[in-house]
């Protein structure tokens, strides 16, 4: 049998283990910039309401909801399905997200490594060995044939006493939280990047179809000046006018089908596929609905709700644990090992308690001088912190003037486009007019193609204000957090207390 261990060293360990569970930490208290009231507002000057309603398609009023949340993932308020699948596409198979996930995993595993310090390490050892010793050693012929078999269980263990093992955990653990909410940050970014590239998509088709129906009227207009000008009832400086302005109209065509093929590349990207394999339909305007009720987070939402955030925050964590940890270096650390097995000259004798063997120590260190490395060490950790402080309230402001613009700008977009519709409306009626008036022969076909072509570069005009009021609502959506919580496999939850998130 082994003998027991000592009272004195039981009991010297036994405090060692008892001082661990009661160690202190030197990790200070979270320093946080104070949270916006919840009765500020976004914008400068009174908040938007309600827009007024231009009518039409995109043209509905949008009500500001403020203080709601939204309650779904925030691009299903376009209600459109093949948007909904475009987007699952893209989450499933981007390799943004496949790498955020990637480096989640790899802060989990680090995290994993760093909390095994928490408990003993227990280390198996067998060795045989067969040695000659020399024969001068000994004075006998031949030498000295001898066998030591040595087989042993080895333990060691670091009481946390002053929390450096916990500290150093607490920062993995933050930095897990970190990558989660990046990854929550890369879907919201790749969602948005996919709805305002569909969004220019369908624009960019529009705006070709009507800038084919300019050029088609303004090669009309050519021919007829043409012939006016053979039958002598205009100038040849008129034709050459006219050519010019056909040539610069269909100059812009080309720069336009390339915006659509560039929209509809990086839409295949989006999704994780190459642009020649991607066989979908494509988007038009009118498969979009603009959402009407816009739900506005209170400003002390907006910092659970934003990814971006509460990415920064777990960093000031972080940061916070590696001051603690630096401090910590200052003071003792304590080692415990022990090893306990057999060791024997013959294997027929390995188990008898004669061949026992045991050994138990305790180490401590103290550093006494390091020519002010751990000096050094902790006033980089506190400048750290202070680089994450600053980027959280940076991110904060952005977030802030992102939700401001956004709120602005679709106010403001409703207007113009209530303004581009009334042009559009007066170019119609002025079309409607010359063509009554070509009919009666009062005007010209000349005078009749430009109000047609007037008209067509109105609609082109309407057309940029609906994307534009798409876009932008896209947008403060984004800047609002985009709903993730919403999603049926999030783990996480906003928290109603920013310095515990």
């Amino acid at each position: 049998m082994h003998k027991p261990l000592p009272k004195s060293i039981a009991a010297i360990l036994a405090m060692m283990l008892g001082s661990s569970l009661a160690a202190c930490s030197f990790e200070p208290k979270l320093r946080v910039p104070p949270a916006p009231a919840d009765k500020m507002p976004y914008t400068a000057g009174k908040s938007p309401q309600k827009t007024v309603a231009p009518g039409g398609l995109a043209g509905e009023a949008q009500d500001f909801q403020y203080g709601t949340e939204l309650h779904e993932e925030w691009w299903k308020l376009f209600r459109s399905k093949a948007l909904d699948t475009l987007i699952a596409t893209g989450l499933k198979n981007s390799p943004t997200i496949a790498a955020a996930q990637a480096q989640m995993r790899e802060a989990q595993a680090t995290a994993r490594e760093n909390a095994s310090i928490f408990y003993p390490q227990i280390t198996g050892n067998l060795q045989a060995n067969r040695s000659k010793a020399a024969a001068a050693t000994f004075g006998r012929p031949g030498g000295f044939h001898y066998s030591l078999i040595n087989g042993s269980i080895g333990v060691s263990y670091y009481p946390d006493i002053f929390g450096v093992n916990r500290l150093v955990y607490r920062n993995s653990e933050e930095l897990v939280k970190y990558q989660q909410w990046e990854l929550e940050a890369a879907k919201l970014t790749l969602t948005g990047n996919i709805v305002t590239t569909a969004i220019d998509e369908a624009a960019t088709e529009e705006q070709i179809q009507a800038t084919k129906a300019i050029i088609a009227k303004e090669k009309k207009l050519l021919k007829l000046t043409e012939y006016q000008y053979q039958v002598g009832a205009i100038d040849y400086s008129t034709v050459m006018t006219q050519k010019s302005q056909t040539a610069s109209e269909s100059a812009t065509l080309p720069p336009l089908e390339q915006k659509l093929a560039v929209y509809r590349h990086e839409l295949a990207i989006l999704v994780g596929a190459f642009p020649a394999n991607v066989k979908r339909q494509n988007f038009t305007l009118n498969k979009l609905k603009l959402p009407e009720k816009i739900p506005v987070s209170l400003p002390s939402k907006l910092l659970q709700q934003r990814p971006d955030i509460r990415a920064v925050m777990a960093q000031m964590k972080a940061a916070n644990a590696l001051i603690g940890e630096a401090r910590a270096q200052f003071y003792p650390t304590v080692q415990l090992s022990a090893s306990f097995g057999n060791a024997a000259s013959q294997p027929g004798i390995f188990f008898d308690p004669v061949s026992s063997i045991w050994s138990l120590v305790g180490a401590v260190s103290q550093p006494i001088f390091e020519g002010g490395k751990l000096e050094a060490q902790k006033a980089k950790a506190h400048a750290a912190y202070d680089v994450t402080y600053a980027n959280y309230r940076s991110t904060i402001l952005n977030a802030f003037d992102q939700v401001a613009n956004g709120l602005r700008a679709i106010e403001h977009d409703a207007q113009t486009l209530a303004a581009q519709r009334e042009a559009l409306q007066a170019s119609r009626e002025a079309l409607k007019l010359a063509q009554a008036s070509y009919r009666a022969g009062a005007i010209d076909y000349l005078t009749l193609l430009t109000a047609e072509v007037q008209y067509s570069t109105a609609k082109i005009a309407e057309i940029k204000a609906q994307s534009q009021r798409y876009q932008d609502t896209a947008a403060l959506l984004v800047a609002l957090g985009g709903g993730w919580w919403n999603h049926p496999d999030v783990t996480m939850v906003p928290n109603p207390d920013p310095k515990h998130s």
